[in-house]
């Protein structure tokens, strides 16, 4: 590195990642410093740089003695000891400057000699002072996890019923009547700690009233009218409490509820199709609820408005995850136990890594947000406008499709006598619901289809087939990853 270099970098200031000395003499204080660095994302410290960015420099001397007092620091002084790298950079008046690189720590958290460790806090460091932040901190480097925590609650807590339902769902075994036997397979399970207490994700799944014992764990939802919070005006709240796939269930209705409903071409006592697919706040929720930080003790929040659905969960990403990583279907497990019940069925799980793809291919307009600073995940749903003239030319352009005139012939010509007696087979109502959902929802699969329209997917098969030969629909790209596209 260069001195005009050195000048690039340092030009920012001080911050999270950056820190300057004019020198350095208490090789303490420098462990501290590299500590609450190693526990954060790594950083470097400039030695030979005053504050206000200017270049004192170091002479000859100084380099020998502040390179052997970092080689003690790195060594002796931080638990664990560091491997740190140093780069000197020669000025033009033949002084130097050190350029201290300390890496993200791998063995999290680090002490200094005294037993105290430390983090950083903008440009400056603090003490880790509460069990909170030790807690979170081991759980970065996955010593431990929240779901493994120790509660309250005796396994006398347990909810019967659920349990012995899931037992024999899901590996046939018989409740076990003996109370040495049900603790024992309690903790086989990963749901009860070592000296007879349900653990959080026991409590979480398997008791019937969890708020009692983890009143914090729980989620509020709001109908704000327009776009923004307000103090006392609200359309619709509730808070959600119970087992998570009760907490789960009741939330997405909560949105369901809230969402506007198409008639996409439906008979007038038909229900409607919600504006936005019902699997995107399904994957979105799950997420919340399995992968949320359960060592901030804050509710999950749904807020709806008139342009978007927000879903804010407790705790930012962790470890090097971010937006960019789980977009491409990467993820890192916070809470393991939760994470293999809702694989076994507690939760309408998919698989890790793969829910936000999930939602994303059925609604593509959600925005995520990862705030580092205030500690949680935000899930942006953003809504479309659907007025009255779009709904109602929607339906009427796909009813045009399906009757019993073939009205779309208008547009493409007459229809060879073939592709017109197929069009008039097909349902009317059918037909139509299916051309208004791939119009909202270009990438539906036919699964999902059939699973919304509660038809059979031979049925949408059928249909799709004859509405492809009257012209009506058209598939754009592959089977795997193409789309639908609606003719007008």
């Amino acid at each position: 590195m260069t001195e005009s270099d050195l000048r690039v970098h340092i030009a920012p200031g001080e911050d999270s990642f950056r820190q300057f000395k004019v020198d350095i003499h208490n090789a303490e204080s420098l462990a501290a410093e590299m500590a609450a660095f190693a526990n954060a994302e790594g950083g470097v410290i400039y030695i030979g740089v005053a504050d206000d960015g200017s270049l004192p420099g170091l002479s000859p001397a100084d380099v020998a003695r502040c390179n052997q007092l970092i080689s003690n620091a790195a060594s002796q002084l931080v638990r664990s000891p560091l491997t740190v790298q140093t780069e000197n950079i020669l000025l033009t008046d033949g002084r130097v400057v050190i350029a201290l690189t300390v890496p993200k720590g791998l063995d999290k958290p680090y002490f200094d000699r005294n037993g105290v460790i430390w983090l950083k806090t903008g440009a400056d460091k603090r003490r880790v002072n509460s069990k909170e932040e030790l807690r979170r901190l081991f759980q970065f480097s996955s010593q431990f996890h929240a779901d493994e925590l120790p509660t309250k609650a005796g396994f006398d807590k347990l909810d019967r019923l659920r349990f012995r339902d899931f037992l024999h769902k899901h590996y046939t075994h018989e409740y076990p009547e003996k109370p040495e036997a049900l603790l024992r397979l309690l903790q086989n399970m990963n749901l009860a700690t070592e000296t007879g207490v349900l653990n959080l994700a026991g409590v979480l799944m398997f008791t019937e009233r969890p708020e009692w014992i983890v009143p914090q764990f729980v989620v509020k939802a709001i109908r704000y009218p327009g776009n923004e919070i307000h103090s006392s005006d609200y359309v619709d709240t509730e808070d959600f409490t119970g087992p998570l796939r009760a907490i789960f269930e009741n939330s997405h209705a909560f949105i369901m509820r809230n969402l506007h409903k198409v008639q996409a071409g439906q008979g007038v006592n038909a229900p409607g199709i919600p504006e936005i697919s019902p699997v995107v706040f399904e994957e979105l929720l799950v997420n919340a609820l399995i992968h949320r930080d359960y060592l901030v003790n804050a509710a999950i929040r749904i807020f709806v408005f008139d342009n978007r659905i927000e879903i804010i969960s407790p705790g930012h990403l962790p470890n090097n995850l971010t937006v960019e990583k789980i977009k491409e279907g990467n993820s890192n497990i916070r809470n393991p136990i939760l994470v293999s019940y809702a694989a076994k069925g507690l939760l309408p799980y998919h698989g890790l890594g793969s829910g936000i793809h999930r939602a994303l291919a059925n609604w593509p307009h959600i925005e995520f947000i990862d705030d580092r600073d205030g500690c949680l995940f935000k899930s942006i749903v953003h809504r479309k406008t659907l007025g009255a003239e779009l709904v109602g030319a929607t339906a009427s352009e796909e009813q045009r499709v399906t009757s019993k005139n073939v009205a779309v012939s208008q547009e493409k010509g007459i229809l060879s006598s073939k592709n017109t007696a197929a069009s008039q087979e097909v349902s009317q109502d059918s037909a139509a619901a299916i051309c208004g959902l791939l119009r909202l929802y270009p990438k539906m699969t036919t699964q999902r289809l059939a699973e919304t329209l509660n038809i059979s997917q031979r049925t949408v098969l059928r249909h799709l087939e004859r509405l492809k030969e009257s012209g009506a629909v058209r598939r754009v790209g592959p089977t795997k990853g193409g789309r639908w596209e609606v003719l007008s």
